[in-house]
């Protein structure tokens, strides 16, 4: 039933965003549109985050819609881009995909790890389709897309290890503010290139890094990302 839900919330992204161009709609009318799509995921697919382990075990009651809901719609503008992009721009979201079907490899959870590998494959071709073409498909409406696959990725395994919540951060999110902070500094490829380099660095830190290490990361990236979002250069939310 989860990969129905998915798939009716990613028409439903792609249904919200033409209609939000087509009648010029506001960033209030696209937000609504996601936390429908959201509902749909957290009613039809039965994802939702009821609980949180951080060494104790603490139930989330009353807030696990409104829990589960946020961080879907967060992670779902996490990659935020209003205007035609670089191509290259997609290797951020794919490094992340690859990461979040590696741990689902050895965690054991199916759904993550073929919607994972699937996406991957997708932006994939994209990618090299868009290079030998030389055209650019990369829109509000993909990245938005793309971010909601990964927000559902992260809801699906956030329960099983919270520890995964890392994947999104240092993998997307970083890599992605990183980006924005250079990209006035260095041509588009190098910043991508760069940011790149970086999500690959973070992916492979979450193997040798120690978890209670791994937690004082995330701690502070999710602090320095709420500050950004003061900011409407760099604000995803």
């Amino acid at each position: 039933m989860l990969y129905l839900a998915l798939l009716i919330g990613i028409v439903l992204i792609v249904i919200t965003e033409k209609l939000t161009k087509a009648f010029k709609l506001s960033s209030i009318g696209g937000l609504i549109g996601q936390i429908c799509t959201s509902l749909v995921i957290i009613m039809v697919g039965k994802l939702e985050v009821s609980h949180i382990n951080l060494g104790n075990h603490f139930e989330l009651g009353y807030l696990t819609i409104p829990f589960t809901l946020l961080f879907l719609v967060g992670f779902t503008n996490v990659m935020n881009i209003e205007k035609g992009q670089n191509l290259s721009i997609l290797l951020l979201p794919f490094v992340s995909l690859v990461y979040f079907s590696i741990a689902a490899f050895f965690i054991g959870h199916s759904f993550v790890l073929i919607t994972g590998i699937c996406s991957s494959l997708t932006l994939m071709f994209i990618l090299l389709y868009g290079y030998f073409a030389g055209k650019v498909f990369v829109g509000r409406t993909l990245t938005t897309s793309i971010g909601f696959i990964i927000a559902v990725l992260s809801v699906s395994l956030i329960e099983t290890s919270i520890v995964t919540i890392y994947i999104p951060l240092f993998t997307l999110a970083l890599p992605f503010t990183l980006y924005y902070f250079i990209k006035d500094k260095f041509t588009s490829v190098q910043s991508i290139t760069i940011s790149f380099l970086t999500a690959i660095l973070f992916g492979v830190l979450m193997y040798i890094v120690p978890f209670n290490t791994i937690w004082y990361f995330i701690v502070g990236l999710t602090s320095i990302l709420v500050i950004t979002q003061f900011s409407r250069k760099y604000c995803f939310i």
